[in-house]
This record gives C-alpha cells, structure tokens and sequence, in this order.
C-alpha cells in the first residue's frame, strides 16, 4: 500500500470522537521535527556530559547512512547504542521525566494534536525507546499507552543493545499493536512516513502527517497540564549543528565564567557593574532603589523580596546596587560559599530560629530574601513564604529576570556548585533588576495586615511587573516532580561565625 492511498491528516475530522482509539507515530507525526536526533543529545549530555554528547555527534553520520541506505533500524539502533550504554536506567528516567518534556512539547504538531487531543483513548507507537519518551507522553498529552523500543539492561544500567523484536518499525509497529489491540480495530492512525504503512493499515482510517518544518507549534496552554517545573542545562534544542557549537563552545565558556566570577568576587561592588559589561555580562536596573540606611540612626535595614531566577539573584541585586547586600539562602553548595561576593547565611526552616536570625541581620543593615524558596525557570511565581512579613515594614519588592542562551544556571538533579558557572559560560548573559516602590505601612503587617495577605500581595505585585503568573507550587512540588524528593537539605557542619553561609 502506498502512502498516497492515505489522506492527509488536515482531513481528518476531531469532533465527535470521544469514544474513538487513536495510534499515532511520534518523530515526524505527533512532532513537527522527523529526528530524533536532539533527544537523544539530551539524553547524552545530561547523563554522560560533553564527552558523550561528542561521541554521539560523531556516530551521527554513520547513524543517517544506515538509516538512509539500509534500515530505519540500523540507524536508530547506532543512536540507542552510542546514547544508552553503560548509563542507569534511574538515570535515564530521571532525565525523561525532568528535562524531556518541555522540548518535546515545544515541537508538538498543531495538526496530529488535534485529531490525537480529540480522541478518547490514546496510544503512541514509536521507534523511540520507551523509557525515554513514555513520561512526556502520559503526563502532558493524555497517552493512555505507549509502545516503543525496549532497551536491554543488566544490573540496572543500559547495554546499548535493545530487547526483542528490536527497534520498533515497520512490521514490529504492526506486531506491538496487534499484540496490544488483538483484535480490535483502533479508530485512527497517523503516521508520515512509509514504515508507519504496516500499523496505519490495521487502523479504520489512516491519515498521512506531511512534513512541514515550518509549522507553528502547539503553544504549552493547549496541553493537559502546563510544564511549570523542568530541568537540565541546555537552553537549546541540540541539533547537530547546535551540538558542535556547544562542544566548541564549553572550554572557551568555562574560562569565561571562570574570569566573570573572579571579577565579582574580588573587586569591590561598586566597580562590578562595569566590569561585568566589558566581560559581556549585561545587568540592567530599572526603578529607584532605596538609599543604604545609616547604622548610627539605629533604624532597621530594608528587607528586599526578590522573585528568584538563579542563585545568582543576591549577587546581581549587589550589583544593581553597588554595594554588597546580605542575603538568606537555603540551597547553595559549598563551593558557591568560597566564591560569592555577599555575606549569605543559612535558613534553618525552623520559624522560631529563621525570625531571629533574620531580625538581627536587620539590625546590621539591608537584607536581601527570596521567599519562593527555590528558582523557577518559567514565567510563573510560586507561592511566597509569609514569615518575611512578621519581621519588618520595610519592604522593597525586587523583579528580576534573567536572559541565558545556551545554558541554564540552575539544576535541581545535579551539582549546585556548577549553578554560576553554567549561568557565566553563556556567551552574554543579561540580568535585569526591577525595583518596584517601598510597600505603604498600611499595607504590612504594622497596620494589622496578615502576613499571608501581605506575601500574598507582593507576590502579585512582583508577577503583574514580569507578566508572569502566581501560583501555590513550593519547593516540595518543584523536586518532586523533578527529582523524585521534597528538597529537604541535609543539616552539614557550620562554617566558622565570620563565614556562615548556605547549602
């Protein structure tokens, strides 16, 4: 049968199939992108870092021959191989559930998802292996199953080679869904290319995904559930093209950052600024901030709330100011205590104890807090601890946003103490700072308002600046659905009292 015999999938009609099965292929079908090729880089450079990244960039032309020139399965087999091997399947799991996603989602076909959307019950084939592609497909597309490559394991880790029947094209597609289905006919299939034939046969109506690279994606809103949390360091989707420019980039990047953090480290604040600008770090101020208050007037020091972006956020308001600002922390490694700039000390998570701390560090001046607890990557705030609130009237909300292009400068399954250096190793990062105007007495908790309201408030004030949304996501939510626990940090051994600093 040929592929013409099917129609295109624009004439495919999504009203009135609630009660319809629909089986659609992935790369090329559900996806306006036909290569697989940029997941399987993700995969690579998330578990096995640059080194792995370069080996699969490497085996790519001799993957695109077999594919090309003698099977389908040749080909994605070279790609599983030189991708999966010798890697944990926990970490390989982590990975497609934390940082797949929101690339898959910003390449999903305006077309297929609306026939795909329409139907009640959902079922995914697909060369892909299973493992890597089964969490995007259940928990934002509603996929009731997923059939795709089993990977072959031993001892937990990955061996490379895939499991019987093999790499899931062509007759195996047909196999896996008779198998499933038995003898029932699905509603709908949707496939784009001619190994999709077999599987598209035994559906009722088959419809044809042409290719159409420029094809605006479904836009995130359109999926069962937003994708607020997501992880990795790469900015980008890595093609092939993007990957090479990575692996050339990264050493250049590395001494880069390495001068960037050196710079503000060990200058004085006020020269920052503008030592950041001739390294190509661009910081913008917007609004007027608040004069430093003198010591000798006694009067407390202002507490500023900061929307949170990166672990940098403390040291970007510094600079904004030009003088160093302390700051309240919870989650920054050891390393990042030897290389910051700023005083930071550690919150306990114990009320009684945080409201002292913060109240003395008051007393001593201007204190920087970002009461979301932990960064979020998306135009979303999540819910603001209210215990700042109870300490003082003097609050200055701060919006800050922050600009990378090729890597992201926070994680919440690797190593916090790469965090500034990914965010330096861009080529020219940018932070803007926002300050917005002193809150009014009779909008604190001085005038009787209570904490939550007052928290509650800046929290929209700071989300109508950005134009972002508030939500009542914590910090619990954001490492369970990216790694698998609450983000609870292990009490270590205090530094000494002149260098307190968080983890």
């Amino acid at each position: 049968m040929a592929m013409n015999a099917f129609p295109a999938v624009k004439k495919c009609a999504s009203i009135g199939r609630e009660k319809h099965t629909v089986v659609a292929d992935m790369d090329g079908t559900l996806l306006i992108g036909r290569s697989s090729f940029p997941y399987f880089a993700l995969v690579a450079f998330e578990v096995g870092g640059v080194l792995r990244l370069l080996f699969l960039l490497l085996a790519s032309p001799l993957a695109g021959l077999l594919y090309y020139f003698v099977s389908e399965s040749a080909g994605i087999q070279v790609l599983i191989f030189v991708t999966y091997v010798g890697m944990k399947m926990s970490d390989i799991e982590s990975v497609a559930r934390a940082v797949l996603p929101k690339f898959y989602s910003s390449d999903l076909h305006p077309e297929s998802w609306r026939v795909f959307a329409s139907c009640g019950k959902r079922c995914v084939l697909t060369a892909n292996p299973r493992i890597m592609v089964e969490a995007f497909l259940k928990d934002f597309l509603g996929a009731d199953m997923v059939l795709g490559t089993e990977l072959g394991t031993y001892r937990g880790r990955a061996t490379g080679f895939v499991c019987k029947p093999g790499v899931l094209v062509g007759k195996n597609k047909a196999d896996a869904l008779q198998k499933a289905f038995g003898e029932t006919k699905p509603d709908v299939g949707l496939g784009d290319r001619h190994t999709d034939i077999p599987f598209m046969a035994m559906c009722k109506e088959g419809y044809i995904v042409p290719p159409k690279p420029e094809a605006k994606a479904v836009t995130s809103d359109k999926l069962s559930k937003p994708i607020i949390f997501h992880d990795g360091r790469l900015v980008q989707k890595p093609t092939p093209v993007m990957a090479l420019l990575i692996i050339l980039w990264i050493p250049i990047g590395f001494l880069l950052a390495f001068l960037r953090i050196a710079a503000g480290s060990l200058l004085p604040m006020p020269i920052v600024y503008y030592a950041f600008w001739v390294l190509g770090v661009r910081v913008t101020v917007k609004g007027t901030p608040p004069p430093p208050v003198k010591r000798s007037t006694g009067k407390s020091g202002v507490l500023f709330i900061c929307s949170h972006r990166t672990l940098l956020d403390p040291v970007f308001l510094s600079t904004a100011l030009g003088r160093p600002i302390a700051a309240v922390t919870y989650s920054v490694s050891r390393l990042s205590e030897i290389i910051s700039p700023i005083k930071t000390v550690r919150l306990s998570r114990d009320r009684a104890t945080d409201a002292s701390m913060i109240k003395k560090l008051l007393q001593e001046g201007d204190l920087a807090i970002c009461p979301e607890g932990t960064t979020c990557r998306e135009p979303f705030l999540l819910r603001f601890s209210a215990l700042f609130a109870e300490l003082t009237d003097q609050l200055v909300p701060v919006a800050m946003v922050n600009r990378m292009s090729m890597f992201h400068g926070t994680t919440a399954r690797g190593w916090k103490g790469m965090d500034p250096f990914y965010f330096f190793m861009n080529p020219s990062p940018a932070y803007e700072v926002v300050f917005l105007n002193k809150l009014p007495p009779e909008l604190t908790c001085s005038s009787g308002k209570p904490s939550h309201e007052v928290a509650n408030y800046i929290q929209r004030l700071i989300a109508a600046t950005l134009s972002y949304e508030c939500t009542s996501f914590t910090r619990k939510d954001k490492y369970g659905a990216l790694a698998g626990n609450d983000g609870t940090v292990v009490e270590k051994p205090k530094l000494a009292a002149n260098k307190v600093m968080g983890c």
